[in-house]
């Protein structure tokens, strides 16, 4: 068994368990952590099979942007601060274990890519394009532009309705209504009251002869 075969296993067996951990750990910050791991897993898979662009882009918008959103999900928990910050040094040991892995992926990944050996058919379209990257997006523009199309609609309704179930009414929080703040008037908000001068009563009487 050659070392990329040992490496695709090794990532295989990582995703997995990181996915596990996902739906088994009770703490949200350990299951962010091994989701983020999970991820990443999954991109060295691909760019270990020569789908580098399918696995940057797993990087990028998944661990890089889609993760941001789940950690802004769990700070906008209701969790004390005091409770929370007396327990950050629990989460060091597993975002260091997390770390030290995904370092040692990358690292495997590299040997891997180096020693990869593979025999690509003639007709094979990625070959004839040049670059998986070149292939796909010839492939995503001109075969299937009709779905990738759908896609973004369900995505784009998908956000909409996300912002609609969190936008509700809570008491005893202040909140903003854009509506009432366009419609806003100088005069709702500034007036102008005229009063003729007085002297306090005190003033007046010291002042006195």
């Amino acid at each position: 068994m050659s070392f990329p075969d040992i490496a695709f296993y090794l990532f295989s067996a990582v995703a997995s368990l990181s996915a596990l951990a996902v739906i088994s750990v009770r703490n949200p910050v350990h299951a962010a952590l091994s989701l983020v791991l999970c991820f990443f897993s999954a991109a060295c898979l691909w760019i270990l099979l020569q789908a580098e662009f399918l696995g940057l882009v797993l990087i990028l918008v998944y661990v890089g942007a889609v993760m941001v959103l789940f950690l802004f999900v769990v700070m906008m928990l209701d969790i004390q601060v005091e409770e929370r910050r007396r327990r950050f040094a629990s989460h060091v040991p597993v975002g260091i274990l997390i770390a030290l892995t995904m370092v040692g992926e990358m690292l495997a990944l590299l040997h891997a890519r180096a020693d990869v050996r593979t025999t690509v058919a003639s007709g094979d379209p990625a070959t004839a394009a040049g670059n998986n990257t070149a292939w796909i997006s010839q492939a995503l523009f001109s075969q299937y532009t009709l779905p990738f199309e759908i896609a973004a609609l369900i995505l784009t309704v998908a956000v909409v309705a996300a912002v609609l179930l969190t936008l509700r009414r809570r008491t005893g929080i202040k909140t903003q209504n854009p509506s009432e703040q366009v419609r806003v008037r100088a005069a709702d908000r500034i007036r102008l009251v005229k009063m003729a001068a007085e002297r306090p009563a005190k003033a007046a009487e010291e002042a006195a002869p």
